[in-house]
């Protein structure tokens, strides 16, 4: 009787040591599959390859990360699905969403079940306007896109006709909008507007109506799958319209669709992470392992970054700690220095103009 007792309460001492060294779980949520699976991949990629090298000097407070995966492939419900999944698991960071379509309504379930969410890549100002104060983003915004954009194609392409084009979601009309508003404030008008459904294959219609209004320029609120057919479709149809569009395009995926039709494409996006020092280390990492750290790889990075350093000022992982040392402090990540306003906006530097050539895209000159 006396050994069981003993063997009983050192099961329950050794149970006790485990829980205290227990892994702290995050979790990554995107676009895993879909059309938008290729800005997944570069979350995932990130996520994975800051975990491992923050485990490698020893995790966080002193305990191991674990990593979960989550997809909603851009789809709300999804989105919703997932999150409630995730807040099941003790998540203590979501590293997501990618679109704001699904970041926005999965923002009401970790805001409800108190999980932090850092977003490396949805633009949409409604996000952080209307989330709780466990939403932060380490991107810009569309109305900080559109307004670059739309005092770009106002200078770049004065007396040029410009029609604008979006793909309904929260992400793409958002973009179509805030430009559109940057460019009536130049003075310009644009010489069309319509909305077009992703996922479809043949734009054909649309294009001949661009073709027939004579555009000169071609603004697109959505992603690279569809705008990459839409400028394939306009050189079918013999167009040299230019097409200017955001952020969503940063993927080599877009010039995998476009092949020489993606040629002078101009889009939006923060100045390029991979050049700064401070990515340095973590550029040759991933380089060593045959990625390409383009788009969101170290948006993704930079987010668990940040969320490492308040967790550890704070001492734990209680969320209104980690809130608190989020909005006071300024964090070395591999973003450069960064830091997060009030309403969980990144305090960087917004955006600048990329052109694909050749396959590449680099800051427009």
């Amino acid at each position: 009787m006396g050994k069981l007792l003993i063997t009983a309460a050192a099961a329950a001492l050794t149970i006790g040591m485990s829980a205290a060294k227990a892994d702290i779980t995050i979790a990554v949520v995107g676009p895993m599959t879909g059309q938008y699976a290729s800005f997944g991949a570069q979350m995932k990629a990130g996520a994975e390859q800051a975990v491992a090298d923050l485990n490698k000097k020893g995790g966080v407070l002193g305990q191991k990360i674990k990593l979960l995966v989550g997809d909603d492939a851009c789809d709300p419900k999804q989105a919703v699905a997932v999150a409630n999944q995730m807040v099941g698991k003790d998540v203590k960071l979501i590293a997501g969403h990618f679109c704001s379509g699904s970041s926005i309504p999965a923002s009401k379930v970790y805001e409800e079940e108190g999980v932090l969410q850092i977003s490396p890549a949805s633009t949409n100002p409604k996000l952080t306007e209307e989330g709780g104060d466990n939403v932060f983003r380490v991107c810009g915004r569309d109305d900080q896109q559109g307004d670059i954009a739309g005092k770009f194609l106002a200078k770049q392409f004065k007396g040029k006709k410009v029609a604008i084009v979006h793909d309904k979601t929260a992400y793409g009309k958002g973009l179509a909008d805030e430009t559109r508003k940057t460019l009536k404030a130049q003075g310009v008008t644009e010489a069309m507007y319509e909305a077009y459904s992703a996922g479809e294959k043949d734009y054909s219609a649309l294009v001949s109506k661009l073709k027939g209004a004579s555009i000169d320029v071609l603004y697109v609120g959505g992603y690279h799958t569809e705008a990459g057919l839409i400028v394939r479709q306009m050189r079918s149809q013999g167009m040299k319209t230019r097409l200017v569009s955001g952020d969503a395009l940063v993927t080599n995926e877009y010039w995998d669709i476009t092949g020489k039709a993606g040629e002078g494409t101009l889009m939006t996006f923060s100045p390029d992470p991979r050049k700064n020092p401070a990515a340095a280390d973590a550029v040759k990492a991933f380089r060593a392992k045959k990625i390409e750290p383009e788009g969101y790889v170290l948006y993704t990075y930079g987010a668990i970054q940040a969320w490492k350093q308040a967790t550890e000022k704070a001492g734990n992982t209680k969320l209104k700690g980690v809130i608190k040392n989020l909005r006071a402090m300024q964090f070395n990540t591999v973003l450069g220095k960064i830091g997060f306003n009030k309403k969980g906006d990144v305090t960087a530097p917004g955006y600048v103009m990329y052109e694909w050539k050749k396959g590449k895209y680099d800051y427009f000159k």
